[in-house]
């Protein structure tokens, strides 16, 4: 196969690079779980043999994440959200109204989140050796505890791109390739067109800091987890908790590149290809994943008393149009005004954070305060309006804010990790009439 040509989608102000293989068919975007660089992977007939495979049921599109291979660097670690956002810039510009998301280990969680955010352009998802959080937790065993973490970062930012180094990595994550002479010369050209140092470290930064945990219930595509024996309590976790997922163990499975085993790989694409057949006719979704944010002006009904009914009026028209004017600029969609009150949603709680604190701190200008609370959830869509516990969840933390401040769910921090956001742990709360104890925490200055 000829090496498809790099074109470039324009997600916010940084250029993805992506390529397209193949025509007709299903669409298919193509998440890897690694680093990448688009034509050094074409040097890898292994490689080529899984994307033609894919290709098999339609086109798929490539693309190198922000800050590694052809794409942009990128000056800070990026936020799930924000990778999402990558994906739907590359399917735009490719003019893919919806696809399959196959995507592999820290890949799977953009994958997820972009699933359950934008179900209507979501076929279905293929995940193998999914992984839902960077970072071991008590209820999630299997990542690498902040120690190990910091000795990996560590030998990253000191080895990259040193050949020793990087052929230890292979034949810890690979001992199919290890064993072939060729690919193992390919792995240390690939991993050193990949990334640089910097970018190195601030890739792995970002598999660290990611967690979907909360998102994974969200998801209603279709769903196939592929995986190794040796991964077989992480993905059923992440099984159980999506809603008709299918799990499959590929007997032999061993190297965590799902097509460096020539063997491997014709199971996973066969497995793949019988999924991607048996996808039936989308329905219009009716429940989706968003971020919901309400506020409130503090003090409202003594103000209003002491300006008089014209001058409250006047002043609230001025807060309705700031309030408007910051939703507009961060994406968000006004679905409620009630009084001195709005209701917005999100598609990304990253947007969400920045439209609550560019409120908060506009209307000072106007001399008033506003409290605001945030949480995402799954919500149903009905009639334009969204409904589900994740509403008024959102309503009561809203409601538990100190005048000026931005209160969010633990849910909300989570899914913005490395955005470099500050938070401050306002403990945990009971929500009226909402199951379980909340964390909240309250979002610093801008």
């Amino acid at each position: 196969m000829d090496v498809p040509d790099v074109s470039y989608a324009r997600s916010g102000d940084v250029a993805i690079a992506y390529q397209v293989v193949g025509e007709g068919g299903t669409d298919t975007v193509f998440v890897r779980g690694t680093l990448a660089d688009l034509l050094a992977g074409w040097d890898m007939p292994l490689f080529v043999d899984h994307v033609e495979g894919l290709a098999r049921s339609g086109r798929v599109l490539l693309f190198d994440k922000r800050g590694s291979g052809l794409s942009d660097p990128v000056r800070q670690v990026p936020t799930l959200e924000t990778r999402m956002d990558d994906i739907r810039a590359v399917m735009d510009a490719a003019g893919s109204e919806r696809a399959v998301l196959w995507a592999a280990q820290e890949g799977s969680r953009i994958a997820t989140l972009f699933a359950a955010s934008y179900p209507e352009r979501t076929s279905g998802l293929v995940m193998y050796d999914p992984t839902a959080r960077g970072l071991w937790a008590p209820d999630y065993p299997w990542a690498p505890t902040d120690e190990q973490w910091r000795h990996e970062l560590r030998d990253i930012h000191d080895n990259w791109g040193d050949r020793d180094y990087l052929v230890s990595r292979a034949e810890r994550l690979s001992p199919v390739g290890a064993g072939n002479a060729a690919w193992l010369e390919w792995f240390v050209w690939y991993m050193r067109r990949s990334a640089s140092p910097a970018e190195a470290v601030a890739f792995h930064r970002m598999a660290m800091e990611g967690d979907v945990r909360d998102v994974l219930s969200a998801v209603r595509a279709p769903t196939l987890i592929l995986h190794r024996s040796t991964t077989r309590d992480e993905a059923v976790f992440i099984t159980e908790r999506i809603q008709g997922a299918r799990r499959v163990e590929v007997e032999g499975i061993h190297d965590w590149w799902s097509w460096a085993d020539p063997q491997q790989n014709a199971i996973v694409l066969r497995e793949t290809e019988e999924f991607v057949a048996g996808l039936s006719t989308p329905r219009e979704p009716d429940r989706v994943l968003a971020t919901v944010l309400f506020t409130d002006i503090v003090g409202s009904t003594e103000q209003a008393a002491e300006l008089g009914d014209a001058g409250w009026r006047d002043l609230l028209a001025r807060h309705h149009t700031l309030v408007r004017g910051e939703l507009v600029r961060f994406r968000g969609e006004e679905l409620d005004t009630a009084g001195d009150g709005f209701f917005a949603a999100f598609d990304g709680p990253g947007r969400a954070i920045e439209c609550a604190a560019a409120i908060r701190d506009g209307v000072r200008s106007l001399g008033l305060e506003v409290r605001a609370g945030l949480h995402t959830g799954e919500c149903e869509r009905v009639d334009g309006k969204l409904g589900g516990i994740a509403v008024p969840t959102g309503a009561r933390i809203a409601a538990l804010a100190e005048p000026g401040e931005v209160l969010v769910s633990s849910t909300v921090k989570d899914l913005v990790a490395g955005s470099g956001i500050d938070f401050a742990d306002r403990g945990t709360h009971e929500l009226k009439g909402v199951p379980g104890e909340w964390r909240l925490y309250a979002v610093g200055p801008a």
